[in-house]
């Protein structure tokens, strides 16, 4: 590791940065250039006695995960996350189809939408970023690893996950993610990463090896959802994609009708969202 490089860099990255280019208030009394270091660390979601020994060039070497992490929330571009994943002592990681680098772009639109629940994921459908009003939705996913950061994976390995959805929603819903992951595994080969999920949950799922049978090709989401909610109740909301082609990732935007109770539920949403933004709360465990 380059301690005093990696260190000069975060600090300047950090600095570059003000609290509304990452959709947080300025506050009173700011003194400091750019981001604190505790606001770094919330939208990485790591400590911030973490963070400030990393940053200060006293801590360990941080994982690939942990860089990931930190190169979202400091807005940095593919290049200045390759830098910074050398000046950690990992080397340029490859470039895959899963790509999990956000553009700055992407998260410039996230952050104007913090009241918004939206989610980005990749192809694969792992999360790669999520508004705080997304995880008052549906829980913190961003912190998964291995084929548990997989949308799929998790519904049919673990139905618990599924709290969010009712009939006949929760039925289509599944047949959509297996179609989701019968393209991307076919689009990239059998020793391709979706292949290999595809073959774990044959093994470990018989409702996925079923539908999967079925070798259904179903449209993509629909725009209207109802979902039943553990603190607000059931609601209906519309469904946005936007495809970005160049990362090869999917920002997904839910709405409400104006005026409606669903938006009424949906601003509360949002009110839990910033308390957990604030305070680095995790909803996840109210969630599943």
């Amino acid at each position: 590791m380059e301690y005093a490089d990696l260190s000069d860099f975060l600090r300047k990255r950090r600095e570059a940065l003000q609290p509304e280019d990452v959709g947080m208030p300025r506050g009173r009394r700011r003194r400091t250039p750019g981001l604190r270091r505790e606001e770094v660390a919330v939208l990485a979601s790591m400590s911030t006695d973490y963070y400030s020994r990393l940053e200060g060039g006293r801590g360990p070497q941080p994982s690939v995960e942990m860089l990931g992490a930190i190169a979202r929330a400091l807005r940095m571009t593919l290049q200045e996350r390759d830098y910074l994943f050398v000046l950690a002592g990992h080397g340029v990681p490859p470039r895959t189809t899963r790509a999990c680098h956000v553009d700055p772009g992407m998260l410039r639109i996230m952050d104007r939408l913090q009241d918004t629940p939206a989610l980005l994921v990749n192809r694969c459908g792992e999360a790669l970023a999520q508004t705080p009003a997304h995880v008052a939705f549906a829980g913190e996913l961003t912190n998964f690893e291995g084929m548990e950061r997989s949308e799929t994976y998790r519904w049919f390995v673990h139905p618990e996950t599924r709290t969010l959805y009712q009939e006949p929603e929760l039925s289509r819903h599944s047949r959509l993610l297996v179609s989701m992951l019968r393209q991307v595994a076919t689009a990239d080969g059998p020793k391709s990463y979706a292949a290999s999920v595809v073959a774990a949950l044959q093994k470990l799922s018989p409702e996925f090896a079923a539908i999967w049978e079925e070798h259904e090709v179903v449209p993509p989401h629909s725009r209207t959802k109802r979902f039943r909610h553990p603190v607000v109740g059931e609601f209906e909301l519309y469904c946005e994609v936007i495809n970005n082609a160049d990362q090869q990732q999917t920002l997904v935007v839910f709405t409400a009708e104006p005026g409606s109770e669903s938006a009424e539920k949906l601003r509360l949403l949002s009110v839990l969202g910033s308390q957990a933004m604030s305070s680095g709360q995790d909803f996840r465990s109210e969630l599943i």
